[in-house]
């Protein structure tokens, strides 16, 4: 039986423009950055105590060592208490974002990343 979701894997082109984005512009933690051989590998997540986090892995490197990979980026729906502030804020960052919406289950919005992956963060209804 499962008990959590615990990484997500993020392959990407560039892994310091990456960190950066997630790390400065979108104020996640930094939880490891670690070279092992030719493979680097950037966990991140929204906070140091996230039971889930996000793993980024350079997309060259895994496609070489592990060609049937599906590098494709996930669909990820993140979560916030302040759905309109975050909003703000990535707009205030020059950040992509797409329109603020209200869906049944609560306010939503997607934004890109700078290798123009697009993501969701929504403010459920209480």
């Amino acid at each position: 039986m499962f008990k959590n979701l615990g990484q997500v894997m993020v392959y990407v082109k560039n892994l310091d423009a990456a960190k950066a984005f997630w790390t400065e512009k979108s104020g996640f933690s930094l939880i490891d950055d670690q070279i092992e051989g030719d493979i680097r590998w950037i966990e991140i997540a929204p906070t140091k105590e996230s039971e889930t986090s996000i793993v980024l892995h350079d997309k060259a490197v895994i496609a070489k060592m592990s060609p049937e990979l599906n590098l494709g980026t996930p669909s990820l729906m993140f979560i916030t208490d302040d759905v309109e502030g975050l909003y703000q804020e990535f707009k205030n960052k020059q950040i992509t974002v797409g329109d603020l919406v209200e869906m049944p289950t609560g306010k939503v919005f997607n934004f890109a990343d700078d290798e123009d992956n697009y993501f969701a963060v929504m403010q459920p209804n209480e």
